[in-house]
């Protein structure tokens, strides 16, 4: 499964903050942050994790953080 989000996360540092914390909860994701795009795209894949438990997290961490539909058509 993949999903990406729309946050507000500006800088490669927190970015990279934020990936530590969800790796520490979700060892087994592939994280990464696209902060070139307008969106701020945060991707992830892995097989069992839950989109709100996502967002739980950037928001506990304060940022702003949306699921975002795929069309893949």
């Amino acid at each position: 499964m993949i999903k990406v989000f729309k946050t507000d996360v500006q800088y490669a540092e927190k970015a990279k903050h934020i990936i530590c914390n969800l790796l520490q909860k979700y060892p087994f994701l592939s994280i990464n942050f696209d902060l070139e795009d307008e969106d701020k795209i945060l991707r992830i894949e892995g097989i069992f994790f839950k989109a709100a438990d996502i967002i739980h997290c950037l928001k506990e961490q304060g940022h702003y953080c949306v699921d975002l539909p795929i069309d893949l058509e």
